[in-house]
């Protein structure tokens, strides 16, 4: 595998040397204050301050388009070198593309011309896509490929998204938003189906992974896709069987894998249990959706919690954990407090999900208490790790 010589990787700050440090520490650092943020606007106290199209479309896109495409970018660039043998981005370009992602993000909480905020917004996702295309075809990796759909589906939707914000449509703003919610759940099909049967057996030291089934990879891409679709067009906030019956195949089939991937012995291991867990939650989602749909559950909000802090907060922590101590070096083996970190997620999660329906004052702040100080925990354990060089001397 082609990667930077020592020396010019020496001559690089190790935050820059591959994509996976500056995104992971940058997605988390703004994950930290981006929910807290949201609940002292939602209480009132920031006074007459409030972002491009107020802050409920800030929290809606901000979590996915801010935190979650940081971290799917910080994996996918360090993912490609593995992939395809050829160098990720590192030094400047990096620097570049890390500089944009920041950029808009603070676009966004300024009064900055919505012009200006749409190109810096939409430069973020279009220049991965880029950059992963080139790698990919340099090498002619097809099993990628969809990969780089992904991202300019993700970019189309944004752009829909700044479309119902130029025009005051805040139905359209939260279709585009809710279509990029389950493009992410594709690409967490996509990837967590392979690495999470992988991660399964060199954490249990099996000799071989469960071998995915083709054909339900398929399904759950395309049927994410077309859940994406449909809620751009708005038919997915709408009840009705049809929708119902896709989401409940969506469950059948996410179900099906974690049974497939499952052993006792995960539960002994903290790397991989967060990752099943989190798993489950994508699966449960879909079914909450799915009851929905059939008339058996009052709303959408819980199953979307269910997707975005359960699954998609929990996935991301357990695999930024995971992939940042293989990439740095290291033992797979959690620093202290990161434990507390995963409980805590799925705490929130929880008191997100149910707790609210009870207690909605106390289950919202205990979620959002949760969140922020699991990806705290992560911060003061992996920042420094980030910021330095592997332990190993390897370059990279």
């Amino acid at each position: 595998m082609q990667v930077l010589d020592r020396r010019k990787a020496l001559s690089i700050h190790p935050l820059w040397r591959l994509g996976f440090r500056p995104f992971f520490l940058g997605g988390c650092l703004f994950a930290l204050f981006a929910v807290p943020l949201w609940l002292a606007a939602l209480s009132g106290w920031l006074g007459e301050w409030h972002p491009a199209g107020g802050w409920l479309v800030w929290h809606r896109h901000e979590l996915l388009f801010g935190f979650a495409m940081a971290i799917v970018a910080g994996f996918l660039l360090s993912a490609v070198q593995t992939w395809t043998g050829r160098p990720g981005l590192h030094g400047r370009p990096l620097l570049l593309l890390a500089g944009v992602w920041l950029l808009a993000r603070l676009a966004w909480l300024s009064d900055l011309p919505l012009a200006w905020l749409s190109v810096l917004e939409l430069a973020f996702p279009l220049a991965m896509a880029a950059v992963m295309a080139r790698t990919l075809w340099l090498v002619r990796q097809k099993r990628n490929y969809p990969v780089v759909a992904l991202l300019l589906l993700l970019a189309a939707v944004d752009g829909l998204s700044l479309v119902g914000l130029a025009n005051a449509d805040e139905g359209l703003q939260r279709q585009a938003v809710l279509a990029g919610v389950w493009l992410v759940a594709a690409m967490m099909g996509l990837i967590g189906g392979r690495v999470i049967p992988f991660f399964t057996q060199r954490g249990l030291g099996r000799v071989n992974a469960v071998q995915p089934w083709p054909w339900l990879d398929w399904l759950l891409l395309l049927g994410s896709v077309a859940v994406a679709v449909l809620h751009v067009v708005g038919l997915a906030l709408q009840a009705g069987g049809m929708y119902g019956m896709l989401f409940a195949l969506l469950t059948l089939g996410h179900g099906l894998r974690l049974w497939r991937w499952y052993e006792a012995g995960v539960w002994r291991v903290p790397l991989l249990w967060s990752l099943h867990l989190a798993y489950a939650w994508l699966a449960l989602a879909c079914l909450g959706m799915a009851l929905w749909h059939f008339g058996l559950l009052s709303g959408q909000s819980q199953a979307l919690h269910a997707l975005t802090v359960g699954a998609m907060g929990g996935l991301i922590l357990a695999m930024i954990a995971r992939v940042s101590l293989g990439h740095t070096g290291r033992m797979l083996t959690p620093p202290k407090g990161l434990n507390l970190a995963f409980i805590l997620l799925h705490l929130g999660a929880l008191s997100r999900v149910g707790l609210i329906e009870i207690w909605p004052f106390w289950g919202l702040w205990l979620a959002a208490a949760c969140w922020a100080l699991a990806f705290a925990l992560f911060v003061w354990r992996y920042g420094p790790m980030l910021c330095s060089a592997r332990v190993d001397g390897h370059p990279g």
